[in-house]
């Protein structure tokens, strides 16, 4: 009976990282173009000073912890530093690199969470899983179109990002039912912005009112996308929801098609095609294992 109630819950959890994804995709928009202006550093802090206000907000309206109990901070640390560097490795490599080799230099890590999850956190590898992030891969690939002519500091730089984001990820797994999610982002949002705040002072611009709407946007997609994030992975198993993250591709070429006048091609349509192959193969076959149960 209770395999039976995890079927709502995987498919909310499905529903949350396309979500998180959809959001992520959409603060690149911002980032993009406050990029050439505003250091990465007073991005970064603005990417999680909205989060850490909206955070603090509904902890204390729900009476909940700020920062979580005395036994649990040693993971909530790493949590929050590995997700703090994640964040610095992806904005510079994405400053420094082809996008196309970031961008799929990034995408190994739900191979890394599927790798963490079996190690560390027990679950079961299904049979289905490895191909379908493979296909996803695949399609990852085309979508990039990398040609791996970058230098190398920065390619190992999104590489770094990949294995940061992937113990990040694999941890908010391993919180759930031990720690609460809005407590997760406080104190990773928490962590960041204090992070940030040496380095932003020494480096500071002061945004204009177009600039400053950017770096807010940044913010609310930021935060909201990270709440998602946070949730999804305590609604199924970390292995088995880490695919969906590759819908983000999908979402960034629509939105940069649209936002940005990216153009659109056979290649991109292919591997968007892949990912939401993967993504369905791999939400058929979990909804079939969870009714067999």
């Amino acid at each position: 009976m209770a395999s039976l109630n995890e079927a709502p819950s995987r498919q909310k959890g499905a529903v949350l990282m396309c979500l998180s994804a959809f959001l992520f995709s959409a603060m690149q928009i911002p980032i993009n173009m406050s990029g050439t202006s505003i250091p990465i550093m007073e991005q970064v802090f603005f990417r999680n000073i909205v989060t850490l206000f909206l955070s603090f907000i509904l902890i204390k309206r729900a009476g909940g912890s700020l920062f979580g109990t005395k036994k649990n901070q040693p993971l909530l640390f790493v949590r929050s530093l590995f997700g703090f560097l994640g964040l610095i490795t992806q904005f510079y490599a994405v400053a420094h690199a082809h996008q196309g080799d970031v961008s799929t230099l990034m995408k190994l890590s739900p191979f890394m969470i599927t790798l963490w999850a079996a190690v560390f956190l027990k679950e079961k590898i299904e049979k289905i899983q490895i191909p379908a992030l493979l296909v996803a891969f695949v399609g990852a690939a085309f979508v990039a179109n990398p040609a791996f002519n970058s230098n190398l500091f920065p390619l190992f730089m999104a590489f770094l990002c990949a294995f940061f984001s992937s113990v990040s990820y694999t941890l908010l797994a391993y919180f759930k039912n031990k720690v609460d999610g809005m407590t997760i982002i406080m104190h990773f949002s928490t962590f960041c912005v204090l992070a940030c705040i040496p380095f932003m002072i020494y480096d500071f611009v002061m945004p204009d009112w177009k600039e400053l709407l950017l770096l807010i946007l940044i913010g609310v997609f930021g935060g909201f996308g990270q709440i998602a994030l946070t949730y999804s992975y305590r609604m199924a198993p970390a292995a088995e929801i880490s695919i969906y993250n590759y819908s983000g591709i999908v979402f960034s070429i629509i939105l940069g098609y649209v936002f940005l006048g990216e153009v659109l091609d056979i290649t991109s349509m292919i591997g968007c095609g892949l990912v939401i192959i993967a993504a369905i193969i791999t939400y058929i076959f979990s909804g079939k294992k969870s009714n067999a149960q």
